[in-house]
C-alpha cells in the first residue's frame, strides 16, 4: 500500500463532492421555470439567486447576524498582494467548513435577493427573475446617518429605473431638506394620490340621494378628516409617510348599506338618514379595530397576514368594481373613453419624460388627464355640441313628450359639464364639525358587517407598511409598531364616523405606488401637505369645485384607479416566490372564486325581467333583499347575504385557509420579516424611525405590543 501512511494521505474534501468540470449545464427548461436541483453540483450560485460571500481567513463570527436579520458592516481592512486563489468546490474553498445556514438567515438572504438588482445582459436569471451573483465591488461611502443599519432590504428594479430601496430615494424617512422642497414634493404627493382622496364622496352621496351641495360638504370634511388623520398617524401612529384617507376597502360596504331593503322606500331626505346609519356601523367597526390593534391581537393575526394572502385580497378589492367602472363611462364615450386613453397615455408612454428632473406625466397623470379632458368638455358644452332644439337637461326623461329629446336626454345629462352648480352654492368658508349630520344610528347587522371589513383593511394596511418601510426606513416596524399603527387607524376611523365621511378613513394603498414614483419618503413632506389639506377644507369653493366634476369623468378615472389597485395587489407577491405551482394555484383560486361566490350570491333569486328600483351598476349591492340565505333570523341573512357577496371577503378567506394549511417553506411562502423588537431598541435608526415622539413611548413602554 503506498499510501498506507495516515499523514499522506489526501485530504477529503466536502460533501457532497463537486461535480466533475465538465458537467452539462442546467437544461433550458430549467432556465426558464427557475427550477434549482439541491445538489450543487447540477447549477450554480448564479443560478440558485444566493450570494456567495468569499470567505475571510481569521474572522471567527459570521458575517450575517441571525439575531438582527441583517448583515454586519465588514471591518475596514488593508490592501493586501494578491494571492494565488485556493481550489474551489461547490462555491468554497477546499479545506473550509462549510456552515449550515438557518432557516432565519435563509429567509434574510431571499430577502435580500427577492427581486435582485440589475441583471447583466451576459448572466442568466436565477429563479422567479432573481439577479445572479454578481462579483464583490467597492461600494461609495454612504453618509453618516446611513452607516447606522446596513441595507440588506429587498432592490426591486421595475421597467421605470426606480429600485425600491431608501438609498435611491430622494428624501428619507427623517430628512428634512427646507421648507421650500418640504412644500413642492408634499404638493406633489398629494396632488399625485388626489383621485383616492375625493373620488369616494363623488360615488356614494349620489348613490344615497344628496345633491351637489351635499356632496361639496362631504368632500371638504373627506379633505379635513383625510389631514388631521394624516398628522395623527405620522405622530402616533407607525410613523411612516403613508396619507390616511377614504379606501376603497369601505366603498362596497358602504354602497350595501345605502342599497339595503329598508332605504328603498324613504321619503323625504334620504341623505341624511342613510348617512346616520353609515356613521353608526363605522364608529363601531372603528372601535373593533382599535381593539384589535392596541390588545395586541393583530401581533398574533400577523402569522397568517403574508404576501399570498395580501396579494389576492387586495386585487380583488380593485377587481370588485367592474360593474360601475366602463358602464358609468358608457353614457358618454367622447368624454369618458377619451380620459382614460389620456391618463394610459401619461402613465406609460410618457412616464420617462422628466421635466426639471421630474417625471410630471407620470406623477399627475390622473390631474393632468382629468384636468384636459374637462377643459375639452367645457369648451364643446359652450360650442353648443350637447344643445337640442325644444330639449332642456332639467327636465326629467319621463317627462319629455319630444321622442327627440328623449333620445339625447342621456348625452345632454352625462356630457354637459354646467349641469352642476355647487360651485356657485358652496360658500368661501366653511368648517367640518363632527355631528354635522345629526346622532349617528346603531344597528348590530351593519356593524357587523363593517366590523369584517375593517380586518380586510387591516390586512391592506399590513402590506403597505411592509412596502414603504423598505423604501424609505432603515429596517420593517416591528410587530408592536404594526399593532399601533392599526390601532390609530381604528381611532382615525372613529373620527371619520363622528365628522361624518361616510366610510372608514385607512392607509391608501395607492401610498407605496407614489413614494416609489415620487422618490419622497419624507415624513415632513406628508406633514406639510396634511396642514395644507385641512387649510383647504375650510374654504367651501374647493369642495364645490371637486364636487363639480362630469359624473362620467369620476367613472372614467376610477377606472383607472380600480385598476392600479388591482395591479398594487398583486405586486405584493413579489416578496414570495410567485413562480411557485403552490403560490400560483392559492392566489388564483382566491382570486377566481372572489369572482364567482359573489355572483352566485347577487344573482340568486332575480329573474331575467325583473325590474329592479336601483340602476344596474348597483345591483350586485342590493344582494341582502334576495340572498339565498334565508333563516329565520334576518340580521343573520342580512349579515351573511351581503358578507358572501363581497369580492374581497371570499378572495381574503380562500387565500388565508390555504396558505396556512398548505405545506410550504417560509422563503416559497415569502413569509414577513418584521423587526425584533430586542434588536430593534438596540438600533438607533430603527428607535429613531418609530419611537413616538415627546417621549410618549416612555410612558407606554410596559406594553409590549404597541412598541418597539
Amino acid at each position: 500500500m503506498a499510501n498506507s501512511d495516515p499523514t499522506k494521505r489526501p485530504r477529503p474534501g466536502p460533501w457532497p463532492p463537486a461535480p466533475d468540470s465538465t458537467a452539462m449545464p442546467p437544461p433550458s427548461w430549467a432556465k426558464k421555470t427557475g427550477f434549482r436541483p439541491k445538489f450543487s453540483g447540477e447549477t450554480n450560485a448564479s443560478d440558485s439567486g444566493q450570494i456567495v460571500v468569499p470567505p475571510k481567513p481569521k474572522e471567527p463570527d459570521s458575517n450575517v447576524d441571525l439575531e438582527l436579520g441583517r448583515v454586519r458592516p465588514p471591518p475596514a481592512a488593508p490592501a493586501a498582494p494578491a494571492v494565488p486563489a485556493a481550489p474551489v468546490a461547490n462555491g468554497v474553498p477546499e479545506g473550509e467548513k462549510v456552515p449550515v445556514p438557518s432557516e432565519k438567515t435563509q429567509t434574510v438572504k431571499k430577502r435580500r435577493n427577492s427581486d435582485g438588482a440589475p441583471v447583466p445582459k451576459s448572466s442568466a436569471l436565477g429563479p422567479n427573475g432573481q439577479a445572479p451573483a454578481a462579483p464583490a465591488e467597492p461600494q461609495p461611502r454612504r453618509p453618516a446617518r446611513s452607516e447606522e443599519a446596513v441595507d440588506v432590504l429587498p432592490q426591486t428594479v421595475d421597467d421605470d429605473g426606480f429600485v425600491a430601496r431608501h438609498s435611491h430615494m430622494k428624501y428619507e424617512l427623517r430628512d428634512t431638506p427646507g421648507l421650500v422642497p418640504i412644500g413642492l414634493y408634499g404638493f406633489q404627493h398629494y396632488v399625485s394620490i388626489l383621485g383616492s382622496l375625493i373620488l369616494i364622496p363623488l360615488v356614494i352621496v349620489p348613490a344615497m340621494g344628496g345633491d351637489h351641495e351635499d356632496t361639496a360638504m362631504v368632500v371638504s370634511t373627506v379633505l379635513f378628516v383625510s389631514g388631521v388623520t394624516t398628522l395623527l398617524h405620522t405622530s402616533f401612529g407607525t410613523r411612516l409617510p403613508l396619507i390616511q384617507g377614504p379606501s376603497f376597502v369601505y366603498l362596497a360596504p358602504a354602497l350595501a348599506i345605502i342599497n339595503s331593503p329598508e332605504f328603498q322606500g324613504l321619503n323625504g331626505n334620504n341623505f341624511r338618514h342613510i348617512m346616520k346609519e353609515l356613521q353608526g356601523a363605522v364608529i363601531i367597526a372603528s372601535a373593533f379595530q382599535t381593539i384589535l390593534g392596541y390588545s395586541g391581537l393583530m401581533s398574533v393575526l400577523l402569522r397568517l397576514i403574508n404576501p399570498v394572502v395580501v396579494s389576492p385580497t387586495i386585487a380583488a378589492v380593485g377587481l370588485s368594481f367592474y360593474s360601475y367602472g366602463f358602464p358609468q363611462v358608457g353614457t358618454c364615450l367622447e368624454i369618458g373613453a377619451v380620459q382614460i386613453l389620456l391618463v394610459i397615455i401619461f402613465s406609460l408612454y410618457l412616464r420617462k419624460i422628466s421635466v426639471m428632473g421630474h417625471r410630471v406625466f407620470l406623477i399627475y397623470a390622473v390631474p393632468l388627464g382629468l384636468a384636459i379632458t374637462w377643459a375639452t368638455a367645457f369648451l364643446l358644452t359652450e360650442a353648443g355640441v350637447y344643445n337640442y332644439k325644444g330639449c332642456d337637461v332639467n327636465v326629467p326623461a319621463s317627462n319629455m313628450i319630444s321622442e327627440h329629446c328623449r333620445k339625447h336626454v342621456s348625452r345632454m345629462k352625462h356630457c354637459r359639464v354646467d349641469t352642476s352648480h355647487a360651485l356657485k352654492s358652496s360658500p368661501w368658508f366653511r368648517f367640518p364639525y363632527p355631528l354635522q349630520w345629526g346622532t349617528p344610528v346603531f344597528h348590530w347587522k351593519m356593524a357587523i358587517v363593517m366590523c369584517v371589513v375593517s380586518v380586510i383593511s387591516s390586512v391592506d394596511s399590513v402590506g403597505s407598511y411592509h412596502a414603504s418601510s423598505l423604501l424609505v426606513a432603515s429596517r420593517p416596524p416591528t410587530p408592536g409598531v404594526l399593532s399601533r399603527g392599526i390601532g390609530l387607524e381604528g381611532i382615525s376611523s372613529v373620527l371619520a364616523g363622528l365628522w361624518g365621511t361616510g366610510t372608514g378613513s385607512t392607509t391608501l394603498t395607492e401610498n407605496v405606488h407614489t413614494i416609489a414614483v415620487t422618490k419622497m419618503g419624507s415624513r415632513r413632506a406628508v406633514e406639510f401637505g396634511a396642514c395644507v389639506l385641512i387649510a383647504l377644507s375650510l374654504v367651501g369653493k374647493v369642495g364645490g369645485f371637486i364636487a363639480s366634476i362630469p359624473e362620467v369623468m369620476v367613472a372614467a378615472l376610477l377606472c383607472f384607479m380600480w385598476a392600479m389597485l388591482a395591479a398594487l395587489g398583486l405586486s405584493n407577491l413579489r416578496y414570495s416566490e410567485a413562480g411557485s405551482s403552490r403560490n400560483i394555484i392559492i392566489v388564483g383560486l382566491s382570486l377566481f372564486f372572489s369572482l364567482s361566490i359573489p355572483a352566485y350570491f347577487q344573482q340568486y333569486g332575480i329573474s331575467p325581467n325583473s325590474n329592479l328600483s336601483v340602476p344596474s351598476y348597483f345591483q350586485p349591492y342590493i344582494v341582502a333583499s334576495h340572498g339565498p340565505f334565508r333563516s329565520n333570523y334576518g340580521g343573520v341573512n342580512y349579515v351573511m347575504n351581503t358578507l358572501l357577496s363581497f369580492h374581497m371577503v371570499i378572495a381574503f378567506l380562500v387565500a388565508v385557509i390555504l396558505d396556512n394549511t398548505v405545506p410550504g417553506s417560509r422563503q416559497e411562502r415569502g413569509v414577513y420579516v418584521w423587526s425584533e423588537p430586542e434588536a430593534a431598541r438596540r438600533e438607533p435608526a430603527v428607535a429613531k424611525d418609530y419611537e413616538l415622539p415627546f417621549r410618549v413611548g416612555r410612558v407606554f413602554r410596559w406594553v409590549k405590543w404597541v412598541g418597539l
